[in-house]
């Protein structure tokens, strides 16, 4: 989401009604809609999941810890009000048009699409993922999480997610709906706005949104709470879940990139295949994206179906060349809204961007220098 100018007019809701339905009036917002850098945890927040938004309803009720503390007991009205025109900033009249046509299109695909296996649209957590992973779940510390985990790169973490039976059933699930999607002469969407992957699908398109949604708050919240803190890893509110296919015929390679997300999950599903290794240059902020990668940041991962990789979408990062057969990968993007309108209020950020950290440490030992200069020359 860009952007846009902090002193147009822009739409704001008006009290809500029953079934969500909502007026309109048009204010002029002067950029004093801020949250707060550190949120109130133990607030419990209004339920938005009866309104009918451009916004997914979980975004409001994360972004409500980060309320100024005097609106935290105001009216629901108020607050939503206050967090919509924060999120209207980044979203023009355009792309909500866009949004409107999304949902409209989804709805067509979900009331027309006979699903293959019905099963996996629901979360079943026993049947997904590997017993180790969900004892980690269970206990929920950074202990257990470490124990079924490598960390071959900093803030980089391997491990064992999904298993073998799930796997194949999401694969022809996806085999299934390309079929329909080109029986029915519908043009659907591919997974990413980078429009790199040619081939793949998205899988909220077609009712998996609820069932990943899930899989972020409950599997995949927890281990970025302790992992990535201070990349939103705590407030992850909305996601982009998709399969890609790489193989002869289809994608080979994807370039370097970022992700359009805080955190990144991504599990090889399957299929028979040698090549197509992920390779990882470090994690960057927006003004540091072309810097180059020191030796401790580069590493290459090669895929192993029913195993996961999760990583800071900042990591700059692409596909190496699969050089023969088909794999399919599951990606969830997991994004924080929180963590996307308090970068606004920062200039630096050497917590997670090792470019800003490396010039932090270089002014800092300048600094030193020259304190020791003038403390020569005194003594001169």
């Amino acid at each position: 989401m860009s952007s846009q100018n902090q002193n147009r007019s822009l739409e704001q809701a008006g009290p809500s009604g029953s079934g969500g339905q909502v007026g309109v009036r048009v204010v002029n917002w002067s950029g004093s809609d801020r949250l707060c850098i550190s949120p109130k945890r133990d607030h419990k927040p209004e339920n938005y999941d009866d309104l009918q938004f451009e916004f997914n309803p979980n975004i409001f009720a994360s972004l409500e810890h980060y309320l100024p503390p005097h609106m935290l007991n105001l009216s629901r009205d108020v607050k939503l009000h206050y967090i919509r025109n924060i999120l209207l900033r980044y979203l023009p009249e355009n792309d909500r048009i866009w949004i409107q046509k999304l949902r409209e299109y989804r709805l067509k695909i979900i009331l027309n699409y006979p699903p293959l296996h019905k099963e996996i649209f629901t979360m079943d957590a026993e049947s997904f993922f590997v017993p180790s992973f969900l004892r980690a779940i269970k206990e929920n510390t950074e202990a257990s999480f470490r124990s079924i985990m490598a960390e071959p790169c900093k803030g980089v973490y391997t491990f064992e997610m999904l298993q073998p039976q799930f796997c194949k059933k999401l694969m022809s699930e996806v085999d299934h709906f390309e079929r329909w999607v080109h029986g029915t002469k519908l043009r659907i969407m591919r997974p990413n706005a980078m429009n790199k992957n040619k081939h793949g699908v998205i899988l909220d398109d077609f009712a998996f949104e609820a069932m990943l949604d899930r899989f972020m708050c409950d599997f995949i919240q927890p281990i970025s709470r302790v992992f990535y803190p201070e990349l939103g890893g705590s407030s992850l509110d909305s996601h982009h879940g998709f399969v890609v296919e790489y193989g002869i015929n289809k994608d080979v390679e994807l370039g370097l990139h970022e992700d359009e997300a805080e955190v990144t999950l991504n599990v090889c599903l399957g299929k028979e295949f040698s090549g197509g290794d992920l390779f990882f240059q470090g994690v960057r902020c927006d003004a540091h994206v072309t810097t180059n990668t020191q030796p401790e940041e580069a590493f290459n991962y090669s895929h192993v179906p029913g195993h996961a990789i999760l990583h800071p979408g900042r990591n700059r990062h692409g596909t190496r060349p699969t050089t023969s057969g088909n794999r399919m990968n599951l990606i969830l993007w997991c994004r924080s809204s929180a963590f996307i309108e308090l970068k606004r209020y920062q200039r630096d950020f050497y917590s997670w961007c090792a470019e800003c950290r490396r010039k932090k440490a270089e002014r800092v030992r300048l600094s030193v220098v020259a304190a020791k200069q003038e403390l020569l020359k005194s003594e001169i």
